[in-house]
């Protein structure tokens, strides 16, 4: 007869865990942010800035053959107001980065920013004067898809990691928060002439 290992779980098959959402009958308990980043996650509201080859296979992660709308992206907005994620997609030429800052800042907080394909997140195979080297030199990015251009596929997996990064609650840096901080502020001696 075959030994039978018993092990003790905490929760049991009836009662699901998310995160640390503890549900158990009738009762819930986690705290606010934990719901809000769970809604925020599940509904984001993309903003396209398809800018060069990759913003076709922006696109086509809408169609019927990929379907974004399964993970919470119904349709993509056409004004900054109504966006929380901006997806650049293609090359960011130096004349186009004015207006990406200036979309950029008219949307409102949290917002999010997936840089795809290689131009967008590296200046690709365009190293010269008149492209920008990177997306992030411009705006502060979350999530790069590489590959030129990325499959839809590969834009779906960016963002699902996006949204994992979401509900764990790790807000978007600004440029604010990139900045150093002094933590003890200096003393001047004072010079007696």
């Amino acid at each position: 007869m075959p030994k039978r290992l018993e092990t003790v779980v905490l929760h049991d098959s009836s009662t699901p865990v998310f995160g640390d959402i503890e549900k158990g009958g009738n009762v819930i308990i986690t705290t606010v942010d934990t719901v809000l980043n769970q809604a925020r996650a599940n509904s984001l509201w993309p903003l396209t800035f398809g800018l060069a080859c990759c913003a076709i296979e922006m696109m086509s992660t809408a169609g019927s053959r990929f379907d974004l709308a399964r993970f919470g992206m119904e349709a993509f907005r056409a004004s900054p107001r109504q966006a929380d994620l901006m997806i650049i997609a293609g090359r960011l030429s130096k004349k186009m980065a004015p207006v990406l800052r200036q979309i950029y800042d008219q949307m409102p907080e949290p917002k999010w920013v997936i840089s795809m394909g290689a131009c967008a997140s590296s200046g690709g195979v365009y190293n010269n004067y008149a492209i920008v080297q990177g997306a992030d030199q411009v705006v502060p990015v979350d999530v790069y898809v590489p590959g030129c251009p990325p499959s839809p596929d590969a834009l779906i997996y960016g963002i699902l990691k996006l949204q994992e990064k979401i509900k764990k609650g790790q807000l978007p840096k600004s440029f604010k928060d990139l900045r150093m901080i002094e933590t003890t502020p200096r003393k001047l001696d004072e010079v007696e002439a």
